[in-house]
């Protein structure tokens, strides 16, 4: 079985990489109830360690019975990875929130992995369906996010809904952004009240990733 964990955040071992690291666990570890550790295969993608643009508008990809119909053509780091990952038994995504939104990078990535086999008023061009999970951290809390930013993933996890399947989200808030405060200008987050949110809350974060992870493989074990 292959699953595939992809990490849309430049940094590798902080909030969102640990996060999905624990749906990595969790995928592995209930999938080894019923196949040996050889049969299941997570591959962990860093998208910032890659060369790629986002969709360049070509529409190759919905020509049709032209060579490159729902395949994106552009010749970079994703013309191999795309369309393994389409073939996947389940993936994670993570990225944290920059200013509201996703980063760049795993935006410019939804571009190319969703539009090649987003059909217009139509059936989903994906050769098959597959469970999705969807991470995010972010700096605000809560009751923040509610506020301000209410259903604003909602229009993305719409589209995976229609190409593979309602993703399953988490939503990880009031991060710990620095490992010392001291060192950088920040006039909004009391470093104080930031430790004691991780100490107290983090580790609960990292459970429900954990079993984000769970979902991802007894649902994939169900196609």
């Amino acid at each position: 079985m292959e699953f595939y964990i992809v990490n849309g955040g430049p940094r590798k071992k902080f909030n969102t990489a640990q996060l999905l690291e624990k749906a990595s666990e969790g995928i592995l570890d209930e999938l080894k109830k019923s196949h040996g550790e050889d049969d299941i295969n997570i591959h962990h993608i860093h998208l910032y360690d890659l060369n790629f643009k986002g969709c360049k508008s070509c529409f190759h990809c919905k020509r049709i019975g032209g060579k490159y119909y729902a395949q994106c053509p552009i010749k970079d780091d994703l013309l191999d990875l795309i369309p393994k990952m389409e073939d996947a038994d389940g993936i994670v995504f993570g990225s944290p929130i920059y200013f509201g939104e996703i980063t760049g990078e795993i935006r410019s990535f939804f571009e190319r992995f969703l539009f090649s086999s987003f059909v217009y008023g139509g059936e989903s061009n994906a050769p098959k369906r597959m469970p999705i999970g969807m991470i995010y951290t972010m700096n605000v809390t809560e009751e923040v996010f509610n506020q301000v930013y209410g259903s604003k993933f909602d229009i993305l996890e719409n589209v995976f809904e229609d190409v593979y399947s309602k993703p399953h989200s988490l939503k990880v808030y009031d991060t710990y952004q620095f490992s010392d405060y001291s060192k950088y200008e920040n006039y909004a987050f009391d470093p104080e009240l930031k430790a004691k949110r991780k100490e107290e809350h983090f580790h609960i974060d990292l459970d429900d990733a954990y079993d984000l992870g769970v979902k991802i493989a007894q649902e994939s074990l169900k196609l």
